[in-house]
């Protein structure tokens, strides 16, 4: 399975100039840890960098600097680890694991921004998938006690 096909799509999106301030409150709006930072290019949104809740607190809160006066442009980490949306889900968490991230930008061909993959979502995939073979090993069992009595 590709990872194109259970990122979320609806991905919270702000420009570099964007304040702290503004960020954060989308974030609260929208019930989201993450902003990503994007730039357009050719009327494409290219992702540049990320900032999240917890980059907000330790960079910002933390060291008492105005969220008013900072942009997330002046906080987003660096080198973005982007994957693209062909990706296939093992191929994805071992590079979220290699990077060290719990978030990142799905990218189509063209470098484009077309969803985010979150470490919440992988979890949600992998624990449905782990209750199916659970299952399965509950039916064949049962179907074994009822095929030798």
């Amino acid at each position: 399975m590709a990872i194109g096909e259970i990122c979320n799509r609806e991905v919270i999106v702000v420009a570099p100039e964007t304040t702290i301030s503004e960020a954060a409150q989308l974030m609260r709006q929208h019930h989201v840890g993450d902003v990503v930072v994007v730039t357009e290019e050719g009327g494409r949104r290219k992702p540049v960098g990320i900032v999240t809740d917890r980059d907000v607190v330790v960079e910002v809160v933390a060291t008492g600097l105005d969220p008013a006066v900072l942009t997330v442009g002046d906080i987003m980490v660096p080198d973005l680890a982007t994957v693209p949306e062909k990706t296939g889900v093992f191929e994805a968490i071992r590079y979220m694991r290699d990077q060290g991230v719990r978030r990142m930008p799905v990218v189509g061909e063209d470098g484009s921004l077309v969803g985010i993959l979150a470490l919440d979502d992988l979890l949600e995939l992998l624990a449905e998938e782990l209750g199916a073979l659970v299952r399965l090993v509950a039916r064949e069992q049962g179907k074994e006690v009822k095929d030798r009595h």
